[in-house]
């Protein structure tokens, strides 16, 4: 902490951040950067969720579960590496230490761009002002600032009549520090956050079903890669029940475990399992922070913005979750920038909605950038799409695992690239370069004509392009 600050002594800064999550360092960082002074106030651990919570412990298990089903499979590629066990306490050891070195990254950062990190729940009190309920003796802070950047991020959203109890029926929050894998799992929600537990659980043993009332997993994404997650997950003995909806009156709790009735197509059936984790989404933190009373205007639970994250209310903007849109990490670390070098007088570009990547780190991994081929349909565009299947790349082939695809969505008329989508082994090492193309603007046939070493799963991506316009060589 640079500067701490006690009682109910005022301090002035030209930045106060109200959270220290992945917009709210990111803005503190860019904020030191530019010479302001600027102070976090953060009620936990600077890192927020994605650091502490979701993102990457997350990413740490499925790390562990990528080598376990590499392990088992290695025969195939002459590896015998006799019988293969998974030692969950070793595999969460493991999780909390990456955690643990990568928040002592943020806080050196911080205190390397001469941020103030306030320990305690800020509020907007009036006109460039905020008061911190500290979190080491609860007497308050104030704060006063030229401005105030909203960055509080989210929490697991639930679902009306149905109460976590974070022992039977649990939120991704739990999942993630779980004292063991659960023998069995209702996974109900097939997002990002529903697919990465369901294919932790089933690497690690689990039985595990998906219930997801749209029609496809991952309803978000391109419909093709939705038919395709289902295909693997089949395969992977993941049973993935779509267009069914749970009861939460239902839900019947014991010493052994959890049931519930779902109901699909007027038909029910019931379903038990040690846990179930509800993974619906995520709801913006905007209560109690003083939104309200300062008169920021808040539609569907998100706080509306500008291109330059400012709110209706001068002196104050918002970023990350609780502003609404994707709710990721980076495109918070994004909004943050923007936020502060708006502050700065810097004039930055808006953040666009299509140019934001998104990744998913379930087998297999999904990454994804744009349009999806029905939205570039229903925005009236004349669409082309290229697809190029991974049993063609030699990379894939030669990894042992050639499932999955990659696909181009593009306007034929104005031969722009809308989307791109990618289903495989990796493949969310491979989604910076299309977004870089999106930001330049580049062309299917662009796309096409980059060269690409051989061979790599990159390839995949050239050939998509080369399959808009039916010209794909190795397919």
């Amino acid at each position: 902490m640079s500067g701490p600050i006690l009682g109910r002594v005022s301090e002035r800064f030209d930045v106060v951040i109200l959270g220290g999550g992945s917009g709210g360092y990111v803005a503190a960082i860019r904020a030191g950067q530019l010479g302001l002074r600027t102070a976090v106030v953060e009620s936990d651990k600077v890192g927020g969720t994605c650091l502490h919570r979701g993102c990457i412990p997350t990413k740490a298990l499925l790390q562990s579960a990528a080598l376990l089903d590499q392990a088992r499979d290695g025969h195939r590629l002459g590896v015998n590496t006799g019988e293969v066990s998974f030692d969950y306490g070793v595999a969460a050891a493991r999780r909390d230490a990456v955690v643990d070195q990568l928040h002592k990254g943020v806080q050196a950062l911080l205190k390397k761009n001469k941020a103030t990190v306030v320990a305690g729940a800020g509020r907007i009190d009036g006109p460039g002002r905020v008061v911190v309920r500290s979190a080491a003796d609860s007497t308050d802070i104030e704060l006063e600032a030229a401005h105030i950047i909203v960055a509080t991020g989210s929490r697991p959203r639930g679902v009306p009549g149905l109460d976590v109890d974070s022992h039977r029926v649990i939120t991704s929050d739990d999942a993630l520090f779980l004292d063991g894998v659960p023998a069995s799992a209702i996974v109900l929600g097939a997002g990002a956050v529903g697919v990465e537990m369901a294919s932790f659980w089933r690497s690690a043993g689990s039985d595990v079903t998906i219930v997801e009332m749209a029609p496809r997993l991952v309803p978000l994404e391109d419909e093709a890669i939705g038919a395709e997650l289902r295909k693997q997950f089949d395969a992977r003995g993941i049973r993935c029940l779509v267009g069914t909806t749970l009861d939460p009156a239902s839900v019947e709790r014991s010493d052994g475990g959890v049931a519930v009735t779902v109901r699909a197509d007027g038909a029910e059936q019931r379903l038990e399992a040690a846990v179930l984790l509800v993974a619906v989404g995520r709801a913006g933190n905007v209560e109690e922070i003083g939104l309200e009373a300062a008169g920021v205007a808040v539609e569907r639970g998100a706080v509306v913005v500008d291109g330059e994250q400012r709110t209706n209310v001068a002196g104050i903007s918002a970023i990350g979750d609780c502003a609404g849109g994707f709710q990721l990490a980076h495109k918070a670390m994004h909004e943050g920038v923007i936020a502060v070098e708006a502050i700065a007088g810097r004039d930055p570009h808006a953040l666009d909605r299509n140019l934001v990547t998104r990744t998913t780190y379930c087998t297999p991994q999904i990454a994804s950038v744009g349009l999806s081929e029905a939205e570039a349909r229903e925005a009236g565009h004349d669409v082309s799409v290229g697809v190029f299947p991974f049993r063609g790349n030699a990379r894939a082939v030669v990894w042992g695992d050639a499932g999955g695809f990659a696909k181009v969505v593009a306007d034929r008329s104005s031969n722009s690239v809308l989307g791109v989508h990618i289903i495989g082994n990796e493949v969310t090492e491979l989604i910076y370069g299309p977004a870089l193309g999106a930001l330049l603007e580049a062309t299917p046939f662009e796309m096409s004509r980059a060269v690409a070493p051989h061979p790599t799963l990159s390839e995949a991506l050239a050939e998509a392009a080369l399959a808009v316009s039916g010209e794909a060589l190795h397919i």
